[in-house]
Parts: C-alpha cells; structure tokens; sequence
C-alpha cells in the first residue's frame, strides 16, 4: 500500500510539474520575448528593403521627368514645323532676290555698244 501511496504522489507531482511547464512556456511574457525576437531578427532586412525602394522610387521619378521632357520637346517640334516652313519660304525668297540682283548687276556692267553718245548713269565696279 504505501508504494502505491508513493506512485500517487509522484503521478501528482509529475502532473504538477507538467502544468507548470505548460503554464510557463505559453505565458504572455514568453509570447512577447518571442514577438521581439522575431522583430529584431526581419527589422534590419525590412529596412534594407524600405531604402532600396526610396532609391528606386528616386530613379523612376527621375526618369519619368526625363521621358515628360523628351516628350514636350517632341511635340514642341512637330509644332515648330510652320515656322520651319516660313523659314524655308523666306530663305527661297532671299535666294531669288539675290539672284536677281546679280543678274540685274551683271546686265548694268555690259553697256549696249549702239550709241556711244549715252552717258552711263552709274558705273559698276567688279572687285578683282
């Protein structure tokens, strides 16, 4: 009889011990000891990550800015090309005017040979 006593009393211990165990192991100072953990070992590369997007959210502003610009720049040519019309209008025009002087000078430097009594108006000169 008393070495079942003694085996009932251990098996309470043991049970005791057991529940104490459990109720340690799950208590809420432990669940947050864990939580911390968790947190100081993923913070640093969650960090990381929070820089490297920073950085990359900086190099698509920039190119998006670049590619707006590219874009006004296009648009803003296509635009100009009535100017270029005028320009090339007005340069045809100066080209004829020009021509047209020479030809007119080049006719005033030949004096018709038919009446020598004709005083010339004004004289040409060519440069050598």
């Amino acid at each position: 009889m008393e070495d079942q006593e003694m085996q009932l009393k251990v098996k309470r211990v043991t049970d005791k011990f057991t529940e104490s165990m459990y109720v340690l192991a799950n208590e809420p100072s432990i669940a947050l000891y864990r939580l911390q953990e968790h947190v100081r070992r993923s913070l640093p590369e969650l960090v990381q990550h929070k820089t490297d997007m920073q950085s990359w959210e900086e190099q698509s502003q920039g190119a998006i800015y670049t590619v707006e610009y590219a874009c006004s720049a296009v648009k803003s040519m296509a635009n100009s090309s009535l100017y270029f019309k005028n320009i090339d209008g007005l340069l045809r025009q100066a080209i004829s005017l020009k021509e047209q002087i020479s030809s007119s000078q080049g006719r005033s430097a030949v004096t018709p040979a038919n009446n020598p009594n004709d005083t010339p108006t004004h004289t040409s000169v060519t440069p050598p």
